[in-house]
């Protein structure tokens, strides 16, 4: 053997060796994860999966290559799983679903799957790298919270319907005063469905005729006000499309607003105002609250209650906004400013 097929044999040693090395390394780091990871060839031939996969499936080494990981999934997931892995395979887009996968218990657990393709420096897929998450406790946890809201809820809206069952039966006792009656059931009824509006859904409980648009949403939240009909509420500016993502955080918003105007601020007289002004720039959407002519404020409220709170966390953790306050002489001044893509989906 001459000296060049000498260097060649061993430069092609030393490749392999590097290879089999930075296998087991990875092989090793996969292992210690705590979620179960997976990978899948360029057109998405399951191959490798850690053991963290075998000890949750409880299944044989290799049983699952190929496409027999789609029969790991609940019979009533695997449609939809495997429709949207081959739109990734398809497009290149990273793969995302939540699905239920058979435990070695038999019992199926919910999971997050997860994926990225890893390319070349030309572009191209050279492989997808995948993880399953075990979130079975926390899409209990979910579902037990949305029937204690849902039972909340209903309690509040019957409570919401015995209030103005009563004022009906007291106008029919006293009709001279069936008018204003009338009136006040009509804004009860305005409450509860500002209430419905504004509690947390699920795509089980969303509401199908709620406004998607910003204006929409503060009118419906608003209604239930008298300083509306009586135009001391005004709202301008432009309107922008408002999605179920972003309904929610944006009508806690006006609702906290609204309340405290209504207890404290402005709404609490007859004479005081709201002003409401929209506007957009540099794809930023800034709402601005101006009361005045309420009781004087003499300066910030010594604690915050727990509705600022949690629209503040509505606000910027839900759609990574901002809020400003200032509690000026004649009344607050608040500004929110949320980016546009934030508050819907793009079509």
């Amino acid at each position: 053997m001459n000296e060049l097929s000498q260097n060649s044999e061993s430069q092609l040693v030393t490749a392999r060796n590097a290879l089999r090395e930075s296998d087991l390394r990875f092989r090793t780091l996969a292992d210690a994860f705590p979620h179960m990871v997976w990978s899948t060839l360029p057109d998405g031939y399951h191959d490798y999966y850690n053991a963290r996969w075998y000890e949750f499936t409880g299944v044989p080494a290799g049983s699952t290559d190929g496409e027999a990981w789609n029969g790991m999934f609940h019979p009533d997931d695997q449609e939809r799983a495997w429709g949207l892995w081959r739109h990734s395979l398809r497009t290149g887009e990273p793969y995302e679903i939540e699905y239920r996968l058979r435990h070695h218990s038999g019992e199926y657990r919910w999971v997050l799957g997860r994926a990225m393709p890893m390319r070349n420096s030309e572009g191209t897929i050279i492989r997808w790298m995948g993880t399953c998450t075990d979130i079975h406790e926390q899409k209990r946890q979910a579902n037990q919270n949305e029937i204690l809201s849902r039972e909340l809820s209903h309690r509040i809206k019957n409570i919401f319907a015995v209030i103005a069952g009563l004022i009906g039966l007291s106008a029919r006792q006293q009709p001279e005063h069936r008018d204003f009656a009338r009136t006040l059931q009509e804004r009860i009824a305005a409450l509860g469905r500002a209430h419905e509006f504004v509690r947390p859904h699920s795509d089980q409980s969303q509401p199908g005729d709620l406004p998607d648009s910003l204006k929409g949403i503060f009118r419906e939240v608003l209604a239930p006000y008298l300083a509306l009909q009586d135009g001391r509420i005004s709202i301008e500016g432009i309107d922008v499309t408002v999605d179920d993502r972003g309904a929610t955080p944006i009508a806690l918003l006006i609702h906290e607003l609204a309340t405290n105007a209504a207890k404290y601020g402005a709404l609490s007289t007859g004479v005081g105002r709201v002003d409401i002004t929209l506007a957009e720039q540099g794809g930023e959407i800034s709402i601005d609250w101006r009361e005045s002519g309420g009781p004087a404020i003499t300066g910030e409220p010594v604690r915050q209650g727990f509705g600022t709170r949690l629209t503040e966390l509505s606000i910027v953790n839900q759609l990574g906004g901002s809020i400003e306050r200032e509690w000026r002489p004649e009344g607050l001044w608040a500004r929110m400013t949320v980016g546009r893509e934030r508050l819907a989906r793009s079509p």
